[in-house]
Order: structure tokens, then sequence, then C-alpha cells
């Protein structure tokens, strides 16, 4: 996960760099929320620096309020709709980014997974996998719990 990083939408038309910087290691979320959004049993996610990142393509859009009350905007190609990143006011010049959307997407293999206490009941998780109810609270929690990549 050092270096660069490379990724884009599902028909092409969107693609980026995440250049190397503040990144936090992939975490499996398996919250509802996320379920619902992308019609999977859960999603994978890598919070970094936004500063960091470079996409050329046209990006549209959506709005959606957390549970927590944050406001949250999701972006992702505007012809295929593919989601590619989302960010919200209450984490300040961070984003996370849809990790399926990486060109080796298979490489990134989630460091913890989080609501567990709502993942599919199919679901299981790797022996000693670090797991977590809900998530993260702070900053600081989320660095000591997913790591820095």
């Amino acid at each position: 996960m050092k270096g660069d990083l490379t990724g884009g939408c599902l028909c092409g038309e969107v693609r980026y760099i995440l250049h190397q910087g503040f990144r936090l290691n992939p975490y499996a979320c398996h919250c509802t929320d996320c379920q619902s959004r992308t019609g999977s049993a859960f999603s994978e996610h890598m919070l970094f620096a936004l500063a960091d990142l470079d996409v050329s393509g046209e990006l549209d859009e959506a709005h959606y309020t957390q549970p927590s009350g944050a406001n949250s905007r999701i972006l992702g190609c505007a012809k295929c709709k593919a989601r590619i990143y989302a960010v919200n006011d209450s984490r300040e010049g961070m984003a996370s980014l849809r990790c399926g959307t990486l060109d080796d997407s298979a490489s990134f293999v989630p460091a913890a997974h989080l609501w567990v206490k709502s993942k599919q009941p199919w679901i299981v998780l790797p022996e000693n996998a670090k797991a977590m109810d809900e998530q993260p609270r702070t900053s600081e929690d989320w660095v000591a719990f997913v790591g820095m990549a």
C-alpha cells in the first residue's frame, strides 16, 4: 500500500491517483447503511487525506446525513454512477475511498472490521481479525484501531 495508488470507475470515465500521504489501512464496514448503499454485505473503505487525491473525469455527488448527524457527500462517476469516495463534515480534509475502485483491489485486505454487530450472520471473520461492534469515535481511536497504511 505504499506509493501512489490508481483506480477508477466501472466504465472508465473517471480515473484517479491517490498519492502517497496520510492514509489509514483499509477496513470493512458492516453497518446497515453500507449494506443498503452497496447492495452487498459490507463495503471496504480507506480513510485518506483529500489533498492527496487527483481525479480526472466528471463526478456527480449525492448528499446523506449520517446517523451521527454528520453531513456526507458521496462522489462518483456521472456516467456509470460507481461511487469513488465520500467526505463528511466531521472529518475536515479527510475522505473515505471505496477500495473496490482501486486497480489492484484484491491486494487490499481489511485490517479491521467495523459495525460487526450488524454484519450478516453468514459472514465469518478471519480468526484473530480486529473487530468492533460499532466504530472508533475519535481521530486518535481510528488511527489506533485501524492503523496507518
